[in-house]
């Protein structure tokens, strides 16, 4: 049914349907749900106070608000929810072993490495490598690819282990969280002589938040001063019960530079995984899997670093790994040497993919390169609208002022990064020592040495904060996701600047104050009636002068009649004006019907009152 919404706009009314959209969807998008003209949707936004174009990519916000005012429960469908939708509608079930129990066969388990910067996770990897590849010189191995399989023997039969390396200190947090999602098991690295350290508990808290178990490599045994018990105690706070102690879990002393307890550390984690994990696959299926990592290649093109999960993947297989499609030209293993398969748990570097997909997109094999080329460019327009969407101008330190005439801060939040860790509290210190009154506040929510990372424009998205640079740049991508996301870095070398900024920015932070200006009186002699008007006050201007579209008051007797006026119309005999003068008579509209002879318009207006 018809029915008149905002502003006499003819839209159709739900009765509480459920609409699903997917997210960034436009106007277009919903209108085409409900039937309706995409045009009025445009004009009910805009009597709601948004400006926005039918084809224009829209938050979850906005379709919630019009969903709210048209009657109609919006589901914003998720993007892990639209792909599986999209999937299906291909007949493809992604992250399900096809077949039965007995289609089913073990499979190495995925190993990820983790631990505090400097504690020997790169080291130990290498120790790894190099001591299965008895054979090869250290330069042997032409290229590192995040990932590789090692063998090892327990108990006589040779087992493959797959290790993923993740990125250490100058990767953020999102990173090495969702190392330890696609992992089955968490080797955490702590040196024996240096202990539990903030990123140590960083990666234990991610692992256990996977709920994966944990094997502990005590690194260093051979420096001075290592004190392998300690780093068992320390860890008994966090739930990890050594063995030794009672506990499930396996301690290992290593020493990565030495090459000691290597061997140990591969049994302890093919023993941890045999006794807590099944870990089983379909290998006779099509490849599913996930991409570690990927980047372009001058003389190859994009190459994607792929785990594989389920399945096997064969050179010539079509794939679609997030919005990158292609057929699989070759595959290389760890060292580069070509492979024609690889089975559950294999990593591989795969190439002939049209463009360079992200770390963490998942792939799978179809039928055929035209199936591929689909999903592919389907997920491409998803991610690109959802963008869109989420696009949003961040507060900066210009537009803080309207920020909070608008009701939305009272405070400016500060991520401070310096070149020194004095500059840093200098800085701070000064910052702090401001004062513009109680209304508006100054909170230092993140500082630190070093350049600003990844880690810090997260965290100021998620604030929406203000990251101040002393001395100091992004680091890596930092900077482009600063820029992607809207987040405000500024960059001094000299303390004075930025304090003097960011007084000015808390300074345009407060409220500001009005008085009121009176502009000119006029005094009513005639009152004129016309059709489709109203009243209209012949007045002769008293004095100041009388604006058209100022504000106004009428006045009689000395009382005020009615305030919150507005000047809609001014005339001398047959001319439109825009203002009249003291001792000129004019014709005065004022949206009033109720206007007398001897009644006085009063117009003012109300002016910023400059702060001291």
């Amino acid at each position: 049914m018809q029915a008149p919404s905002v502003g006499g706009v003819q839209v159709p009314r739900g009765n509480g349907q459920v609409i699903r959209l997917s997210r960034g969807a436009s106007l277009a998008d919903f209108a085409d749900k409900i039937g309706a003209n995409p045009a009025s949707l445009v004009q009910v936004m805009f009597h709601l106070g948004e400006m926005v174009t039918a084809t224009q990519s829209v938050n979850d916000e906005t379709l919630q608000l019009l969903g709210a005012e048209l009657n109609y429960n919006i589901q914003v469908v998720s993007p892990e929810e639209e792909d599986r939708e999209l999937l299906e509608s291909f007949d493809i079930e992604f992250g399900e072993d096809e077949g039965g129990d007995e289609a089913l066969v073990s499979r190495p388990p995925v190993v990820t490495v983790m631990g505090h910067v400097d504690h020997g996770k790169t080291k130990l990897l290498d120790a790894i490598r190099h001591t299965n590849l008895v054979a090869r010189e250290a330069g042997g191995i032409t290229q590192h690819i995040g990932a590789y399989q090692v063998t090892t023997e327990v108990d006589g039969d040779d087992r493959k282990i797959t290790f993923i390396d993740t990125p250490g200190h100058e990767a953020f947090t999102a990173m090495r969280a969702r190392g330890a999602e696609t992992t089955d098991l968490v080797v955490l690295v702590v040196a024996a002589d240096d202990g539990v350290k903030p990123q140590t508990t960083e990666a234990l808290n991610h692992a256990q938040a996977a709920g994966v178990p944990i094997v502990v490599a005590v690194n260093k045994v051979d420096k001075e001063g290592a004190d392998p018990q300690r780093v068992r105690a320390q860890l008994t706070e966090y739930g990890l019960v050594a063995e030794e102690f009672g506990g499930q879990t396996q301690f290992v002393d290593v020493s990565a530079t030495k090459g000691i307890g290597i061997d140990g550390l591969l049994e302890a984690v093919i023993l941890t995984a045999d006794a807590e994990l099944d870990l089983r696959a379909n290998p006779d299926q099509d490849a599913q899997g996930i991409a570690i990592e990927a980047h372009l290649d001058k003389g190859r093109g994009p190459v994607g670093t792929v785990l594989v999960q389920r399945g096997t993947l064969h050179v010539g297989d079509s794939i679609v790994c997030g919005d990158a499609f292609g057929r699989v030209r070759a595959m290389l293993d760890e060292n580069g040497d070509p492979v024609d398969e690889a089975p559950p748990s294999r990593p591989v570097q795969v190439l002939g993919l049209s463009s360079v997909p992200g770390a963490g997109d998942n792939f799978l094999v179809v039928s055929d390169d035209r199936m591929a080329r689909q999903i592919a460019e389907r997920r491409e327009a998803r991610e690109r609208t959802a963008q869109f969407a989420q696009r949003r101008r961040r507060v900066t330190l210009e537009d803080l002022e309207s920020a909070l005439k608008a009701g939305e801060r009272e405070d400016l939040l500060l991520i401070i990064k310096g070149d020194v860790s004095g500059s840093v509290e200098a800085l701070e210190d000064a910052l702090l020592k401001i004062d513009v009154g109680e209304e508006v506040g100054l909170r230092v929510i993140g500082r630190g040495v070093g350049a600003i990372t990844q880690d810090d424009v997260n965290l100021a998205i998620a604030s929406d904060a203000v990251i101040i640079g002393f001395n100091v740049r992004p680091a890596g991508r930092a900077g482009e996701l600063a820029q992607r996301e809207g987040v405000d870095i500024r960059y001094y070398s000299v303390i004075y600047q930025a304090i003097d900024e960011v007084e000015a920015a808390l300074k345009g932070m407060l409220k500001p104050e009005f008085e009121e200006v009176q502009l000119g009186t006029a005094e009513v002699r005639e009152v004129f009636r016309v059709p489709r008007i109203g009243n209209v006050a012949g007045s002769l201007v008293r004095s100041g002068t009388i604006n058209r579209n100022s504000k106004a008051r009428l006045i009689r007797d000395g009382v005020v009649i009615s305030d919150n006026l507005t000047v809609e119309s001014l005339r001398r005999f047959k001319d439109d004006v825009t203002e009249v003068r003291e001792g000129y008579e004019c014709g005065i509209g004022i949206g009033y019907n109720d206007v007398k002879v001897e009644d006085v318009i009063e117009t003012f207006e109300m002016r910023e009152k400059p702060r001291a």
